[in-house]
């Protein structure tokens, strides 16, 4: 069979895919493949760049794989790798477009072996944190003056020498006392939290400091431990944890009244140099007597003051008599003035009522006149409406139509009530009810018969 060619009209040449779309389909392809997992490895050919980027190499005894991980991830790790290091990644697999080259996207690191540390590490801070052990308004103010510091850490510790050699620069009146406790190893933190607990049974120490040198995960986890921060929560003295170095944190941070980055810095926190003191004092004492100056002065400004206007006990008198007759006189015409002024008032009230006072012996009398007018009034008109009542009383009683029945006549009505006045009206064996002047009686029709006209006339 014979191969299609390309003068063939039916032969369709294949697309050509450039090296940027081959290498960008493989990285899709392995990042849909291989999503995010943790991979273990030792750390080789380490390089941080001046954009802050890690890039290193992660092997194992039999192959290795290149790795990247980013500025926005490396910055939140809490250690700095070093050649060597056994650590775990959680990785993303890609492809690096620009060279071809397989690699892995790193998105977290830790040291290998301390992924269960870190984990008990934090349920235990979640723990503590919600009952509240961690709140600041539990935290105490540290003293301005203290005079003796207590500091629980190993007395072969590095971290000791540190903070001694600090105190003795910064303040070396201050008094230390050592209470000894191993700061890694087995039983470590349950002796930790025991020299915690010795010397805020004991008081002697204004505030305590407790303190160890930097190390792994694993060399600081004694001070991980819930008995040591519960121990530092109930110390009645106030305290300073400087546990590790800047980036290093640990449950006694927390429930410590002050975290420090390092031992000497805790120890920089705890005592004010002697010489910032000495400065302050001797500034402080130069201003009080510059305030003692100023007011002795202005006391003596004053003095001189009060000496010019100092009188003689005769002359002091003579001037309060002359002054208590003036006001003598003054209250004198103070009471006298509104007494007058009430009474010409009162006066003037009393001729204006005189004026206008009515004359009740007039009005009196009017009023008994008006009062017979209008009694007799009154006894007309009453008449007048008696006479016209009698005669309508009159006229009423001769439209009475009981009168008319006394004259013999009768109101006939039938079983509905109603009063007949046609014999039309009337049937045969009707029952009608016949009303006379002293009574009614109830009657039968056997027959009915019409009143003819001639008759009538």
């Amino acid at each position: 069979m014979e191969r299609p060619t390309d003068a063939d009209p039916a032969y369709t040449a294949p697309a050509v895919m450039s090296v940027t779309a081959l290498n960008l389909q493989v990285a899709r392809l392995l990042e849909r493949s291989f999503p995010l997992a943790w991979i273990s490895g030792e750390i080789s050919n380490f390089t941080r760049a001046s954009s802050g980027h890690w890039y290193f190499t992660l092997k194992d005894d039999a192959a290795q794989v290149r790795a990247v991980m980013f500025r926005s991830r490396a910055q939140y790790v809490g250690f700095n790798p070093r050649e060597g290091d056994k650590v775990e990644v959680r990785a993303l697999v890609t492809l690096y477009g620009a060279r071809g080259d397989y690699q892995i996207n790193v998105e977290t690191i830790r040291r290998a072996g301390v992924g269960a540390l870190y984990d008990a590490f934090v349920r235990l801070k979640e723990k503590l944190s919600s009952e509240g052990l961690f709140d600041q308004d539990r935290k105490r103010p540290l003293p301005l003056f203290p005079r003796t510091i207590g500091i629980v850490t190993s007395p072969q510790a590095a971290a000791l020498r540190d903070v001694l050699t600090a105190l003795e620069r910064r303040a070396p009146h201050v008094r230390v006392i050592l209470y000894p406790a191993p700061v890694q190893g087995q039983f470590a933190a349950d002796k930790i939290a025991e020299a915690i607990m010795t010397a805020s049974r004991r008081g002697e120490a204004d505030l305590l400091l407790v303190c160890r040198g930097g190390g792994s995960i694993e060399d600081l986890w004694s001070f991980n431990e819930e008995c040591v921060a519960r121990a530092i929560d109930a110390c009645t003295i106030p305290v300073i944890s400087g546990v590790g170095h800047e980036t290093d944190f640990t449950i006694a941070d927390f429930a410590a009244d002050v975290r420090a980055a390092t031992p000497t810095a805790a120890a920089e926190l705890a005592a004010t140099p002697r010489a910032d003191w000495l400065g302050s004092l001797s500034a402080d004492a130069q201003d009080l007597r510059r305030a003692m100056r100023r007011s002795l002065s202005e006391a003596s400004q004053g003095v001189d003051s009060y000496s010019r206007r100092l009188l003689s006990p005769s002359a002091q008198i003579r001037h309060q008599r002359v002054k208590l007759l003036s006001m003598a006189a003054a209250m004198t015409h103070a009471v006298r003035t509104p007494v007058n002024r009430q009474t010409l008032v009162l006066s003037q009230l009393q001729q204006r009522w005189t004026r206008y006072r009515p004359d009740l012996r007039t009005l009196r009398a009017q009023l008994l006149s008006e009062g017979r007018h209008l009694n007799a009034s009154l006894s007309s008109a009453v008449k007048g409406r008696r006479d016209a009542l009698g005669a309508l009383a009159a006229q009423l009683e001769l439209l009475n139509p009981q009168r008319t029945l006394e004259r013999g006549y009768a109101i006939v009505r039938n079983a509905k009530g109603e009063v007949l006045r046609d014999p039309a009206q009337i049937k045969a064996r009707n029952k009608l009810t016949i009303r006379l002047a002293n009574g009614s009686a109830e009657i039968g029709v056997s027959s009915v018969q019409a009143v003819l006209e001639d008759a009538a006339e």
